[in-house]
């Protein structure tokens, strides 16, 4: 049975997941471009991090930064490569909304590559409601990312 938790970004398989994240993110897009966080800015208070894990086994993670009252990002969300195709990043998805939600959140935004590698991830997102708005936050427009955004419904 998959269970997610809030988890340790510094735990050595947690680590090693998030630094072949970030070493994927760096040979897809340019590095300006690169907008995830290593583990130890995933430990920020304004973050709060999940592993998705089965036995034990590391399947994936995911993430969500507060960035104002009433809005949140999505960040860090991967899936290990031994498990992708048996429906860990919607599980965390669906668990990371549900926080959001939970905590008062009116809109949760992210942002995503355009590359061809993050069409499956713009498409998770596409069918669970997210839809393009302009860059939020901190972001500037950049051609090498796709913002998206949710209404949440409280909870």
């Amino acid at each position: 049975m998959i269970r997610i938790a809030t988890d340790d970004p510094a735990r050595p398989d947690v680590h090693q997941l998030l630094s072949e994240h970030l070493a994927d993110m760096f040979a897809t897009s340019p590095a300006e471009s690169v907008h995830a966080l290593d583990h130890s800015a995933l430990t920020h208070e304004s973050i709060t991090f999940w592993t998705a894990r089965e036995d034990g086994a590391l399947l994936g993670c995911g993430a969500l930064k507060t960035l104002s009252p009433g809005h949140a990002e999505i960040k860090s969300m991967r899936t290990a490569s031994a498990a992708r195709g048996r429906g860990v990043a919607t599980r965390m998805l669906e668990h990371i909304m549900a926080e959001a939600a939970r905590l008062g959140c009116e809109r949760v935004s992210l942002e995503t590559g355009t590359e061809e590698y993050f069409a499956p991830a713009r498409r998770l997102y596409a069918r669970h409601g997210f839809t393009e708005c302009p860059p939020f936050g901190d972001y500037a427009l950049d051609p090498n990312s796709v913002f998206m955004e949710l209404a949440v419904a409280p909870k």
